[in-house]
């Protein structure tokens, strides 16, 4: 009598309805973390999703796993936009020029407040796409220093920290509408990234690893 194997069966993949609604959760949730905080009540999440608390749930079990697959769509989604430009043009600044403006509409800066004590920044997904995006900046920043584009002073921590703080909102109404410079004041900063430098830096570079233990 023959012994029986086992048949490995393949996971059943998602209905599409199921990741439209999954999609339209992760985007409602970031335009309300960015419009209103990182503790936004889930329910109107959910509302501005067009769907229920329950769908909600089914797809994050938490506010920890929701905010995490915001924080991983957009550095998805920035990482795409600079790849896409540097296989089109195959300029490594233009690339880069083009990361930094992604991140402007993305709100990152806006974004940074939710890496909060209890935010897991080891889980497997983020780190995962989080160093899909360095890698490949500091690529786009190598090549471009190698191209006689990039001023030799300036590391990657010295571009997030910027990027950070040009995107992030100032407290209070008052100061919404001013957010129609952000791009006008990246481009000044982008400028700033040239060769050949026209300043000597104060200070040293800021580095990923510094980035890190900030």
């Amino acid at each position: 009598m023959g012994t029986a194997t086992s048949v490995q069966r393949k996971a059943p993949r998602p209905r599409a309805d199921a990741l439209r609604n999954r999609e339209r959760i992760v985007a409602a949730a970031r335009e309300m973390f960015v419009e209103l905080g990182a503790e936004v009540p889930l329910d109107e999440i959910a509302r501005r999703a067009g769907v229920g608390n329950a769908t909600v749930y089914r797809n994050f079990p938490d506010r920890d796993a929701l905010q995490r697959e915001v924080v991983c769509s957009v550095m998805d989604r920035v990482s795409r936009q600079a790849e896409q430009v540097l296989a089109e043009s195959g300029d490594a600044f233009e690339a880069l020029s083009r990361f930094v403006h992604a991140s402007a509409d993305e709100r990152i800066g806006a974004l940074c407040p939710m890496m909060s004590e209890t935010f897991d920044r080891h889980h497997p997904d983020l780190l995962a796409s989080r160093n899909q995006l360095e890698s490949l900046v500091e690529g786009f920043m190598e090549r471009a220093r190698e191209a006689g584009q990039l001023r030799p002073d300036v590391a990657f921590g010295d571009l997030m920290v910027a990027i950070g703080q040009l995107t992030r909102p100032l407290p209070g109404t008052a100061c919404l509408n001013i957010d129609r410079f952000v791009h006008r004041h990246l481009q000044l900063f982008l400028d700033g990234l040239r060769a050949p430098a026209r300043s000597e830096l104060p200070g040293t570079a800021a580095t990923l690893e510094d980035l890190r233990q900030a």
